[in-house]
C-alpha cells in the first residue's frame, strides 16, 4: 500500500508544480504582452481598452514603476475624451480618480478638475435660469460626493430662490383675483428669477393696465369736465 501511495503523492506533487509553472509562465507572458497592448490602445485612441490594460498591468506585483504612470495617462486621455463628447459627469469622475491616484501631472490634473467643476456649475445655473430646476440639481448631484461644500451650497441656493419665487407667484395670483393691484405690483417686483418673471409677463400687463385705469379714474374725479 505504501508504494502506490507514494506514487500518488509524487504525481500530485508533479501536477501541482506543473500548474504553478503554468500560472507563472502565463503571468510572465502577460507581463511581456500587456505593455504592447497598452501602447496599441493609446495609438488607436481606444482609451477604455487602455484603462483596462493598464489596470491589468498594475495588478502584476512584480512590475516596475511604469504601470501607474501609464494608467494615469490612459485616465487622462479618456477623461478628456468624455468631456469632449459631452459627458461631464463621467469625465469628472475619472478626473477625480486621476487626481486621487497621485500620478502624472498632479497640478495640471487638479487645475483641469477645478475648471470642469466650475463649468458644470455654470451649466447648472444656466439650466436653472431657463426654468429647469430639476435638471440643474441632477447635474450637480454627482459632484457632491467628491467636491467641496460649494456644490451643496449652490444646490441649496437654487432651491431657495426657486421656492421663494414659486410662493410669490401663488401670492400674486391671489392678489390679482382680489383686485389688490398695488400689492400685486409689489409682488411682481419681488420675482427675481428670469423664468418666473417671464411667466408673469401677462399678469404684469394686466396689473399695470388696472393701475393705469385707476389713476385715470381718480384724475377724472379730481378734475371733472366742464360742460357748457
Amino acid at each position: 500500500m505504501a508504494a502506490p501511495r507514494q506514487l500518488l503523492l509524487r504525481l500530485w506533487g508533479l501536477g501541482t508544480l506543473g500548474l504553478v509553472l503554468a500560472i507563472a509562465a502565463g503571468a510572465y507572458w502577460w507581463e511581456k504582452e500587456l505593455p504592447e497592448r497598452l501602447q496599441n490602445a493609446l495609438n488607436s485612441n481606444d482609451y477604455e481598452a487602455c484603462i483596462r490594460t493598464s489596470e491589468q498591468l498594475a495588478a502584476l506585483r512584480w512590475l516596475g514603476d511604469g504601470a501607474p504612470e501609464e494608467q494615469a495617462l490612459c485616465r487622462q486621455k479618456r477623461a478628456e475624451q468624455l468631456w469632449t463628447q459631452g459627458d461631464p459627469i463621467a469625465a469628472l469622475a475619472l478626473q477625480q480618480q486621476l487626481v486621487a491616484s497621485g500620478h502624472g501631472d498632479l497640478d495640471g490634473h487638479r487645475e483641469t478638475l477645478e475648471l470642469w467643476r466650475k463649468d458644470v456649475m455654470n451649466q447648472a445655473v444656466a439650466l436653472f435660469r431657463q426654468g429647469e430646476l430639476q435638471k440643474a440639481l441632477e447635474l450637480l448631484e454627482p459632484l457632491k460626493g467628491h467636491s467641496r461644500s460649494s456644490i451643496s451650497q449652490l444646490s441649496a441656493t437654487l432651491m431657495e430662490i426657486w421656492n421663494r419665487n414659486q410662493l410669490e407667484q401663488r401670492r400674486l395670483v391671489q392678489l390679482v383675483e382680489q383686485q389688490r393691484w398695488w400689492e400685486a405690483l409689489d409682488s411682481l417686483n419681488r420675482l427675481d428669477h428670469p423664468w418666473w418673471q417671464q411667466q408673469a409677463l401677462a399678469t404684469r400687463e394686466q396689473v399695470e393696465n388696472a393701475i393705469q385705469a385707476l389713476d385715470e379714474a381718480q384724475e377724472h374725479q379730481q378734475h371733472p369736465a366742464v360742460h357748457a
